[in-house]
């Protein structure tokens, strides 16, 4: 079985109207997929995607096509033992990583058909990605990351190290994900567009849901801030965790003047205080306050992330499933994070996010960082119903997906609807 055509699609849900999805440095996102297929000559299609919110997803849908002609006569069966020499192959093609490299539309392509090429591995093997990943050997693992740029941080021997010393605990670490799950938490009760008496009911709501923290959007006025930070938390009362997400709006010294005036609050968290490219920004500031400082949705490849990490500049590690080069990227970030005992706790505020990012968290949880503290997943709470199998949660946890893949198919007649332009939602606006 081969790959025969890479098929593209822009897909683009009109959430600017009613404002899901804002902050304070997005205002109007429309949340948005550069979806592509990999058709086979076989009754098996993979299935991938990168999130952006709106304009300028044309351009990574023809970054795709562009990139994803040199996987035209893959044999399937070269996934199995090959994903990690393929992967390099995108990325490292002599002329589009120009683009970068490896950062920008041109890896957010590499990540949307690596992320395809693990849909098509997984239902080929019969397995979800999450199980596929977790069943793999440290040497298979490890032979799956590109590791220039990445041995004076941790090399692929200690890797390796790293991961024979949670293969004795996989078996009951899958048992307890299977019966338990990993714990969610919420932003979408926190939007910046939602009034106070929206943030309110919507944080009471989820509490009831079960679930044990909320995110909210900050970055606006400090008076606005400080009312809605002290809103939630006297909604949610004193047990219930409460981040809070700047999405890079801050000056360094602002930041840190911001983040004391919110500290008396009890906050889990600050996200994107500042630049996500400024490394020394961020260690600047978790030197200089109390609150774990978060990071990592923006962060454009494995090597930002080593210097993050081995700085101590990123406390809370947010990967992204789309915005590296997709699976295997990923793992090297969370071998990093593993070795610097950093708690990894993905960022999903997107479309299609959540249904892929579980998969990278079950993986950790099971071989790599094993039961690590303050691990939990983020959950948004829309247009989950355009995929053939969105996330399950319950009591406020994500449930292991069985269905082999990557839960990463649309429904054929969603990205016909919200197909941009053209699409019946499109078309008479």
């Amino acid at each position: 079985m081969k790959i025969t055509r890479v098929v593209t699609a822009d897909v683009r849900f009109p959430t600017s109207v009613d404002l899901a999805g804002s902050d304070a440095m997005h205002p109007d996102p429309d949340y948005s997929a550069a979806y592509v297929t990999l058709e086979t000559d076989g009754d098996l299609a993979g299935d991938g995607f990168t999130f952006t919110i709106g304009r300028g997803n044309d351009l990574c849908v023809a970054a795709i096509a562009a990139l994803g002609r040199q996987l035209v006569g893959v044999d399937v069966r070269d996934l199995e033992r090959d994903l990690g020499p393929i992967a390099r192959s995108l990325t490292n093609d002599t002329q589009l990583r120009w683009l970068g490299p490896e950062k920008g539309v041109i890896h957010l392509a590499a990540g949307a058909l690596i992320n395809a090429l693990w849909d098509l591995r997984a239902k080929a093997a019969g397995v979800p990605v999450w199980k596929l990943l977790a069943d793999l050997s440290p040497v298979e693992i490890v032979a799956l990351v590109d590791w220039r740029h990445l041995t004076d941080a941790l090399t692929p021997e200690e890797a390796v190290e790293l991961l024979e010393r949670a293969v004795p605990g996989r078996a009951e670490r899958e048992r307890r994900l299977l019966a338990e799950g990993l714990p969610a938490y919420t932003t979408s009760a926190g939007w910046i567009g939602y009034p106070d008496d929206v943030v309110a009911a919507r944080c009471a709501d989820v509490v009831a849901a079960g679930y044990r923290q909320v995110k909210i959007k900050v970055g606006a006025s400090a008076e606005d801030d400080l009312r809605r930070v002290r809103l939630v938390r006297e909604t949610i009362g004193p047990d219930i965790r409460l981040a809070v997400d700047a999405n890079q709006t801050w000056e360094v010294a602002e930041a840190i003047e911001r983040i004391r005036q919110l500290e008396r609050y009890d906050l889990a968290w600050v996200e994107e205080p500042t630049s996500p490219d400024d490394i020394l920004g961020h260690l600047a500031i978790a030197d200089a306050v109390e609150v774990p400082i978060a990071t990592g949705e923006h962060c454009q490849n494995r090597v930002m992330f080593k210097q993050f990490l081995r700085s101590g500049a990123m406390e809370i590690c947010q990967i992204d499933a789309c915005r590296v080069a997709g699976v295997n990227e990923n793992i090297a970030t969370l071998l990093l994070a593993a070795k610097y005992g950093v708690p990894v706790c993905p960022h999903a505020g997107g479309v299609g996010l959540c249904e892929l990012v579980q998969h990278l968290s079950m993986f950790d949880f099971v071989a790599v960082a094993g039961d690590q503290p303050g691990r939990i997943i983020e959950m948004a709470d829309h247009l989950h119903e355009h995929f053939l199998h969105p996330v399950d949660i319950r009591d406020g946890r994500y449930r292991a997906p069985a269905v082999p893949g990557f839960t990463s198919t649309m429904h054929a007649g969603s990205i016909a609807a919200f197909r941009f332009p053209d699409g019946p939602v499109w078309s008479g606006r």
